[in-house]
């Protein structure tokens, strides 16, 4: 399985950025693609994970209302809509898969690259 995530940058405060992950190496029925975040000096923080197969959507009560997970099954690819961003939304976000259900990095055993996101005050 390879994950290429892509899409960060720097964006004022209440501004949006649309993050992308695209994937390859197999097919993704019964598994869970998720975003984490991670920021220096704190652990990786779940954010979002939808259901790849039934489109099924989970967020972190941070982004809950701003972000919206989705998913285009032609292109193997994962999205991240983000809106409303704000300062502490700036981290390195990341794409992972799992089979199964998880807010916890430690169970998604395949990782993209980061993409940074940075938000401006």
């Amino acid at each position: 399985v390879q994950l290429q995530a892509s899409g960060g940058g720097l964006v004022q405060a209440g501004g949006s950025l649309r993050l992308s992950c695209a994937a390859s190496g197999r097919t993704f029925s019964g598994y869970v693609m998720g975003w984490f975040r991670r920021t220096p000096g704190k652990e990786r923080e779940f954010v979002a994970a939808i259901n790849w197969s039934g489109g099924s959507a989970y967020y972190a009560d941070s982004v809950k209302g701003r972000f919206t997970i989705s998913r285009d099954s032609a292109k193997l690819t994962m999205y991240l809509q983000m809106n409303s961003l704000k300062p502490e939304d700036t981290a390195v976000y990341y794409c992972a898969a799992a089979f199964g259900l998880a807010y916890v990095g430690d169970r998604y055993p395949y990782w993209g690259q980061g993409t940074l996101v940075t938000v401006s005050s």
